[in-house]
């Protein structure tokens, strides 16, 4: 009888097995994994860590009020890679984040990462939402491409129009670190007052580790430049700052995005007073959802915004919205809303071209005011 009981015991047990797993299925949720990459180690990890608060703030506000794709729940996973913004070791990356699974890339961060990487996602057919501002990303014509920001035709444009016709600039040195961002902006800069009538007398070159600029900085002082444009990171451009200074140069420092930043003022200290830089992008505390962006990201991750963050959740969260439309995660399902995206984020409205540049990029220069960067020009 014992025996018995024990059989029918182990029966009911094996049967209530069998049907945990039938029923556990319906109601899992559907994991879907979204890749992250950018420098989270080294001297640009400031920007990468921030990039990364971004996607991660995304993807918690997303699990927070779960979306529902093929009549299941999601919830979503961010993988994250730390490409060092080195082109080889973000190659790397990219492939791990697309054997991991990943239905979409938001990253990377560095144009000379981006464009090797992008063939890779291009040809995989999984969708990469990038800030990376060099023209060769999108020039490619994958259709798997898309820049968060404008291009540096556009800051650099920008900011070449800037020194000539506002500052009255008339003698232009360029100097920049042969990375793809600080090559290519340079570039931009250069076409853009070239274009003005007032090219550059001189143009030099340094790479993305040097601090010391003074053999460069003692010839150019000698043609007494009105501007030195630096194409390159804030952790550059602050011992450059300082450098001049030291040397008793008058000129005024200016250079994209990657110079505006907090930790450029930290760096060159009072050096940074009345440097510029210009954002793709118009200013944060100015678009309807942006002030409670900050609000958000400053109780999450005890700091302020350093660059794009903004730009990284909104990736993230457009990435769900094409889903949602597509009702699949599956990139070939959903590439195609993605590119017919119409989208008020919080760092701007996002529609694409063709090439996937965004329709409508304005510019936003700036220039340090006591300890802090001010709006000077907001350009469309």
């Amino acid at each position: 009888m014992k025996q018995q009981h024990s059989r029918s015991l182990i029966a009911l047990l094996a049967l209530g097995g069998t049907m945990t797993l039938f029923l556990s299925p319906a109601h899992a949720d559907t994991v879907v994994k979204i890749g992250f990459s950018s420098p989270l180690s080294g001297p640009q990890s400031h920007y990468g860590k921030d990039n990364e608060n971004g996607a991660k703030l995304a993807i918690n506000e997303l699990n927070a009020k779960p979306i529902t794709l093929g009549g299941q729940k999601v919830k979503f996973e961010l993988r994250s890679e730390d490409d060092q913004a080195d082109p080889r070791t973000g190659t790397q990356a990219a492939q791990r984040l697309m054997d991991a699974g990943v239905k979409a890339v938001i990253g990377h961060f560095n144009s000379g990462v981006t464009i090797p990487a992008s063939r890779l996602y291009a040809k995989a057919g999984i969708p990469q939402l990038s800030v990376s501002t060099n023209p060769a990303y999108t020039a490619a014509g994958y259709k798997t491409a898309f820049r968060l920001v404008g291009s540096d035709s556009q800051v650099g444009g920008a900011l070449g129009r800037y020194a000539v016709q506002q500052l009255k600039a008339q003698r232009i040195a360029v100097i920049d670190d042969r990375t793809a961002y600080g090559q290519g902006i340079a570039d931009e800069f250069i076409k853009s007052i070239t274009s003005l009538g007032t090219p550059p007398f001189k143009r030099e070159y340094t790479h993305d580790k040097a601090t010391d600029f003074s053999a460069i900085l003692t010839a150019l002082k000698a043609q007494q430049p009105d501007i030195v444009f630096y194409g390159g990171a804030d952790a550059q451009a602050a011992p450059m700052a300082r450098q001049m200074k030291r040397l008793g140069m008058s000129a005024t420092l200016m250079g994209g995005d990657m110079l505006s930043t907090e930790t450029f003022i930290k760096l060159a200290g009072a050096n940074a007073l009345g440097h510029i830089s210009a954002v793709p992008g118009g200013p944060l505390e100015a678009r309807p959802a942006g002030k409670a962006f900050q609000a958000r990201y400053q109780a999450s991750y005890q700091q302020n915004v350093v660059l794009f963050a903004p730009h990284f959740y909104d990736a993230v969260m457009m990435v769900a919205d094409a889903m949602k439309r597509a009702n699949s995660s599956e990139p070939a399902k959903y590439l195609p809303l993605l590119a017919q995206t119409l989208y008020q984020g919080v760092s701007a409205d996002f529609s694409f071209d063709t090439k996937g540049n965004l329709k409508q990029a304005p510019v936003t220069i700036s220039a340090v005011e006591g300890n802090v960067w001010k709006v000077r020009s907001v350009v469309q």
